[in-house]
């Protein structure tokens, strides 16, 4: 299984985490199971950007982002050339090194 690790977030996940995955999942679903409450105002609809993550490490095991995805995420606040929306990232084989970025572009952050 691979591991992935969510470096600290201010807010989210000050100690940082390391969390062992299934692959098949989002890295969101990862997050969320795991008590990181990455915000996902769209419901996991790929509508929005506030699941925004940037992949430090392993970014080319996942597939790669869609029309869609990559569409919303010219919006994302602090967009990098590793970034994904979590919803959209499906967890392959390899480790995974994940940022929260500090921002996004969400009015209201409501944990779900």
């Amino acid at each position: 299984m691979p591991q992935i690790v969510f470096l600290p977030h201010e807010e989210l996940c000050p100690e940082g985490a390391a969390i062992e995955a299934q692959t098949g999942e989002t890295l969101l679903n990862i997050a969320l199971k795991n008590g990181i409450s990455i915000p996902h105002a769209c419901e996991k609809s790929c509508a929005c950007t506030t699941c925004h993550l940037v992949i430090r490490e392993g970014f080319d095991s996942l597939e790669e982002s869609d029309e869609l995805e990559d569409d919303m995420l010219d919006k994302a606040w602090g967009l990098e050339p590793e970034s994904r929306l979590g919803c959209q990232a499906i967890i392959a084989d390899e480790d995974l090194i994940v940022e929260i970025p500090k921002y996004n572009l969400n009015i209201v952050n409501e944990d779900h």
